[in-house]
């Protein structure tokens, strides 16, 4: 559930401050008070999570002047600002410097909270997309979505450091659904251009005519900038690169080879191609792969990642689990199994998927792990992958996921996790050490 928004009520009127309050507070908003411009601005600063209720007309600082000052502090908070009687020419003013609407007394408190709910909207919309662009440019944040410590993920985390680094152009090969848009942001954020701007353009969601202008225009007034453009300095990513036809491939080229070195738009690809009989190097004209292909990524199916899979079922359910209010299902030994020789056609986005319809079958107490893999896999047998896996190999990623299960649910209570899993202590350190898990991460 969402947090609810703050509003900030601004008044020097006492009973109007304490009415609009009493009224917000009960159409469900968290509010907070204050009797002076002077006083919110204090504890108005960016990224405030919510919105701001002025009057205009109030001794020292008036509204007017306390709407500039807070558009100079954070210029998409919505300011929703209350004016008297005969003051529209004023009203409209403060719409033209940014003001997000206005009321005037006396005015109908279920149009102000009308307008609150939009203005809220408004601002969870503004704070999620700064969230995520923070996120996309952390190098840190982003590292820790690559989940997994399994050898193909630890070198695919080293092959992401190292290739951020450098300023090459860079190919990210590999199935459907491994999360190579996310190996792309990953790149990007951890190299030397992560201020700078990131572009992500689909080679396959326009018509050749539509995706020439997008990447090189040029383009009317009113089109988007073209791609080339907007990422001056900084990243292109372009997905589907295999979709590409032979004319835009030759005009690529081209413009690559402009560029000079260092490239002043460094060019990620990322090929998405499953035929058996047809690869990224088959389907590109040789001098444009071998420049795209300078550094190289493969980013590794889910099949291949081991116990890593139990992990990001584990955690997987568990977030739905939150989500849609009820308990995680357990994972008996036969399910992991099967979780772990299932073939993952689809990867990590059939994971995501076979988990989260995991939790709805286990609130309604129906179903199982194997029905789901099986339904996945009906039209594309064998249902079990054929890549063979030692039984050590079962053990040990079923043996992690329990102690990580147990360690969760007693919220790392050591003495509570000896007692269920029977474990004396010396094993059970000895074992969370062997498997990378760490007390801390449970309180």
């Amino acid at each position: 559930m969402n947090k609810a928004m703050k509003i900030a009520i601004v008044d020097d009127e006492k009973d109007m401050r304490q009415s609009i309050s009493q009224w917000l507070a009960l159409s469900g908003f968290d509010t907070e008070t204050f009797a002076s411009a002077e006083d919110a601005l204090k504890g108005l600063g960016n990224d405030y999570p919510g919105i701001v209720v002025s009057d205009i007309k109030m001794p020292g600082m008036d509204g007017m002047q306390f709407l500039k000052k807070l558009k100079g502090v954070d210029s998409a908070l919505p300011v929703i600002m209350i004016t008297g009687h005969g003051d529209v020419p004023m009203a409209v003013e403060a719409m033209r410097v940014g003001a997000f609407d206005f009321l005037e007394k006396p005015f109908n408190p279920d149009r102000m909270t009308e307008l609150a709910k939009k203005a809220t909207q408004s601002r969870r919309l503004t704070l999620d997309n700064r969230a995520l662009r923070r996120e996309l440019s952390d190098g840190t944040a982003l590292m820790g979505k690559l989940i997994g410590q399994s050898a193909p993920m630890e070198r695919l985390k080293e092959d992401i450091l190292d290739l951020g680094q450098a300023d090459g152009h860079v190919l990210v090969e590999g199935e459907t659904g491994t999360g190579k848009t996310l190996v792309a942001h990953a790149l990007h954020a951890v190299g030397a251009r992560a201020n700078k701007k990131f572009v992500l353009l689909s080679c396959s969601a326009f018509d050749e005519e539509t995706l020439s202008a997008r990447i090189f225009g040029p383009s009317e007034d009113d089109d988007p900038i073209p791609a080339m453009e907007e990422a001056r300095g900084g990243t292109l990513v372009l997905e589907d690169i295999e979709a590409l036809s032979h004319s835009l491939q030759s005009r690529l080229l081209t413009a690559i080879n402009e560029q000079g070195t260092p490239a002043e738009t460094r060019i990620i690809a990322i090929c998405n191609l499953q035929e058996q009989d047809k690869t990224c190097e088959s389907v590109l004209r040789p001098d444009l792969f071998y420049r795209l292909a300078a550094l190289r990524i493969t980013v590794p199916p889910l099949r291949q990642r081991g116990e890593d899979i139990l992990m990001l079922f584990t955690r997987l359910s568990e977030q739905f689990a939150d989500e849609y209010g009820c308990d995680a299902p357990e994972v008996s030994a036969q399910e992991a199994a099967q979780l772990l020789q299932a073939p993952w056609a689809g990867n990590v986005r059939q994971l995501i998927n076979v988990a989260e319809r995991a939790v709805l079958q286990n609130r309604r107490g129906t179903g199982s792990i194997a029905s789901l893999l099986m339904a996945d896999t009906e039209e594309t047998k064998p249902a079990m992958t054929t890549e063979g896996k030692p039984l050590k190999e079962f053990v040990e990623a079923f043996e992690r996921m329990l102690i990580d299960n147990t360690m969760r649910r007693h919220k790392g209570s050591i003495v509570s996790v000896m007692e269920e899993l029977c474990l004396p202590r010396r094993t059970l350190n000895e074992k969370m050490a062997k498997y990378g898990l760490q007390r801390s991460d449970y309180l």
